[in-house]
C-alpha cells in the first residue's frame, strides 16, 4: 500500500520565503520539524515547527529525519535539492513516494541566466566539498565551465589553476549570492585576477581561452609519457593506448589496477567518464605516492590507492568490471584471485614483457581462451649525427573477458 508523502525538501534561494511557491509555504507552515543550514532556517523564518540545524557531520542528520517517519517533516536545502544537493541522498534512505521536492532554479541556472548561455552546452562541475583539481578535464579550449565553489577562496584559487595550465586569458566571473539582495556580478581575467571580499555564497564561471601551450588533457587515450612524473614502471603511451582500447571502459564501472606504478592507466580509464572509478594495487609505497600527484595533476579523483601486496590487498574489494594486471602477474594466487573476484562479462587483460609471464599467459590462453598478441614498437632516435631505429621491449598482451 502506497503511503501518503510525509518528507518534502524545499529548495529556497537568497529571497527566502518570498520567492517560495503557495505549496512549499504550506507544506512549510504545517510542518512539526524542519532541518536545514542557519541560513536556510533564517531565509524561512518565521517558523512555527521544531527546528534543527544539519550536524557535523552532516550524515548524522538522516537518523533525525527517519525518526520523524510519517510526521510532517521539511528539509530545507539551496535553489535544487536534486542538483548537487541534498534530495538524492535522502532519497537513497526514503522511497521516492513518500516524499515531495519544491525545488527552486540551481545556482547553475541562474548563472546561465545571468551570463546569457545555454545550460546543456556548459559544463556544471561541483568544487564544494571537493578537489579543485577535479575541474581539470573540463578545462578545454572554448569551453563554458560554471562551478559551485567551496568558499571565498575558490574563485582565486581557480584563477591560479587557469594560469598555470596555460589558460590567464580565460575570463574568470564571480556570481555572488544569486536571487537576493546582496546579489553581485563580477568578471576578470586570470592572468589579472583581483577580486577581492568574495561572499563565500558564491558560483563560478569560466570561459576557457587556452594558449597553444596550454596544458589540456585531451580527450584520446595515449597521454605523453613525459605527463607521468615515473621512476620506469611506466605503460608507455602506445601500448597504454591499445590496453585501454582492450579494457573497452562504459560509463560508472570499475577498474582493478594491480602493479599500479605511475597510476597510467588507471587514471586513463577514470579520464575516460566521469562516473568511472579504478583502485590502484601498489606494493611500494613511494610508487603509490607518485600516482597519487599524478592522477591530481591530470584532476582525476576516483583512483582509490591501496598501498600492498597481490593477492592479499584483494581481499574484501568491491568486484570489478575489468581487471589490468600490468604486474606482478607471475605471483602466485593473483591472476585466480583477480579472475574470482572479476563480474561476469567483465574483461581481464594482462601485459607481460618477460619470457617466465608468457609462459604462465599461454597456460592461462588454453584454458579460458580469449586473444593473444605481440605489441612491437620502434622509435626514432637519433645516432650521432644520423637517426635510426630502436625498439623497446615488445609486450605480450592476453585479452579474455569472463563467461
Amino acid at each position: 500500500m502506497r503511503k501518503a508523502p510525509w518528507l518534502t525538501i524545499i529548495g529556497i534561494g537568497e529571497d527566502g520565503r518570498a520567492g517560495l511557491s503557495p505549496a512549499a509555504l504550506a507544506a512549510l507552515d504545517r510542518a512539526e520539524f524542519v532541518i536545514g543550514g542557519m541560513r536556510h532556517l533564517e531565509l524561512a523564518a518565521p517558523l512555527s515547527a521544531q527546528t534543527q540545524t544539519w550536524p557535523s557531520p552532516f550524515a548524522e542528520g538522516y537518523p533525525m529525519i527517519l525518526a520523524r517517519r510519517e510526521q510532517p517533516t521539511c528539509v530545507l536545502a539551496t535553489g535544487d535539492p536534486f542538483h548537487y544537493g541534498v534530495g538524492a541522498e535522502l532519497a537513497h534512505l526514503i522511497p521516492a513516494d513518500e516524499i515531495v521536492c519544491h525545488p527552486q532554479p540551481s545556482a547553475f541556472s541562474l548563472a546561465a541566466a545571468r551570463l546569457g548561455w545555454s545550460l546543456p552546452d556548459c559544463s556544471c562541475v561541483s568544487l564544494h566539498g571537493r578537489a579543485l583539481e577535479r575541474i581539470i578535464p573540463f578545462l578545454q579550449p572554448g569551453a563554458r565551465i560554471l562551478t559551485l565553489s567551496w568558499d571565498s577562496s575558490t574563485p582565486g584559487k581557480l584563477a591560479e589553476l587557469l594560469k598555470a595550465r596555460g589558460m590567464g586569458a580565460s575570463t574568470v566571473t564571480v556570481l555572488e549570492a544569486m536571487s537576493g539582495p546582496r546579489e553581485r556580478i563580477r568578471h576578470a581575467d586570470a592572468n589579472r585576477f583581483e577580486i577581492m571580499d568574495i561572499d563565500p555564497l558564491n558560483t563560478v564561471a569560466v570561459e576557457v581561452v587556452a594558449s597553444r601551450d596550454a596544458r589540456i588533457v585531451p580527450l584520446t587515450p595515449g597521454l605523453p609519457d613525459s605527463w607521468f612524473e615515473n621512476d620506469g614502471q611506466l605503460t608507455k603511451a602506445e601500448i597504454r593506448a591499445l590496453t585501454l582500447a582492450a579494457l573497452a571502459p562504459k560509463a560508472g564501472e570499475l577498474l582493478w589496477d594491480i602493479g599500479l606504478g605511475a597510476g597510467s592507466v588507471g587514471i586513463e580509464w577514470c579520464l575516460r567518464h566521469p562516473r568511472n572509478r579504478c583502485i590502484g594495487i601498489e606494493e611500494r609505497a613511494e610508487r603509490a605516492e607518485r600516482a597519487r600527484r599524478n592522477a591530481q595533476e591530470l584532476g582525476v579523483t576516483a583512483l582509490d590507492i591501496r598501498i600492498g601486496q597481490a593477492p592479499e590487498a584483494l581481499a574484501n574489494l568491491p568486484g570489478p568490471d575489468a581487471v589490468f594486471i600490468g604486474g606482478g602477474a607471475s605471483e602466485p594466487g593473483v591472476f585466480d584471485a583477480a579472475w574470482t573476484a572479476l563480474k561476469s562479462g567483465g574483461r581481464l587483460i594482462v601485459n607481460a614483457v618477460t619470457l617466465e609471464t608468457e609462459i604462465l599467459l599461454g597456460t592461462l590462453y588454453a584454458r579460458h581462451g580469449g586473444t593473444m598478441r605481440r605489441l612491437a614498437l620502434s622509435r626514432l632516435e637519433a645516432v650521432g649525427g644520423m637517426h635510426g631505429w630502436r625498439a623497446a621491449m615488445p609486450v605480450t598482451q592476453w585479452v579474455v573477458t569472463k563467461p
